[in-house]
C-alpha cells in the first residue's frame, strides 16, 4: 500500500517538480493528495507571477493537475488520530 502524501503548493507550482511528484502519484508510488486551498494558492501565484499566462490556460492547467490523479482532492489536511488505549499507555 501506498504511503499518503499531501502535496503543498510548492509541489505544484513549478512545472518540472509538479510533473515529477505527478508522475509518482500515476506510479502508485504515492498517494497524493491535496485541498483546493491548496490548489488555490499555487496556481494564484503562478498566476501572479506569470501575469503573461492567460486565466483560461490556469483553469485548464488546474483540471489538468486534478483529472492526472483520482481522488486527489481532501476537503482538510487536518490528521485524525484516535484516541489512545490504555493498552498503548502502558
Amino acid at each position: 500500500m501506498a504511503f499518503i502524501v499531501v502535496y503543498d503548493a510548492n509541489v505544484l507550482y513549478g512545472n518540472a517538480v509538479r510533473d515529477l511528484f505527478i508522475r509518482l502519484a500515476r506510479a502508485k508510488v504515492v498517494r497524493a493528495q491535496w485541498t483546493d486551498r491548496i490548489l488555490d494558492e499555487a496556481l494564484g501565484s503562478l498566476a501572479a507571477k506569470r501575469p503573461d499566462i492567460a486565466a483560461e490556460k490556469i483553469a485548464q492547467l488546474r483540471q489538468m493537475i486534478i483529472t492526472a490523479v483520482p481522488d486527489c482532492r481532501i476537503l482538510t489536511t487536518a490528521m485524525y488520530l484516535p484516541p489512545r488505549s490504555e493498552q498503548a499507555l502502558r
